[in-house]
């Protein structure tokens, strides 16, 4: 079977800003991504845990993205734009997809 790469954008992001990043993502006509609740983890702040949290300010999200190589520069400037000033952690990772028409 053949593969073909792509780059996978991974995002984990505040509640408050994913509306904002969904929509400049749609804007640069991101053919597709998935969110996903981010339940709990660590960082350099220490543990977290979505348990007990009342408000979606403090939940965390993790959206994912494949996209071409060549698309990656303008998003990652949007991206980087909306999230440097806020809570988010950003990774670009080579990755094959058995299915490219679907990206």
């Amino acid at each position: 079977m053949d593969t073909t790469p792509k780059k996978r954008l991974e995002i984990v992001i505040e509640a408050p800003v994913l509306d904002r990043l969904c929509r400049r993502l749609d804007q640069l006509k991101v053919s597709g991504y998935t969110v996903m609740p981010a339940v709990s983890g660590r960082g350099k702040n220490g543990s977290w845990s979505r348990k007990g949290e009342i408000s979606e300010s403090q939940r965390m999200f993790v959206l994912f993205a494949v996209l071409d190589d060549k698309d990656l520069p303008p998003v990652l400037d949007e991206v980087y734009a909306l999230v440097s000033s806020q809570i988010g952690i950003v990774t670009v990772s080579n990755v094959e997809v058995i299915r490219a028409d679907h990206f």
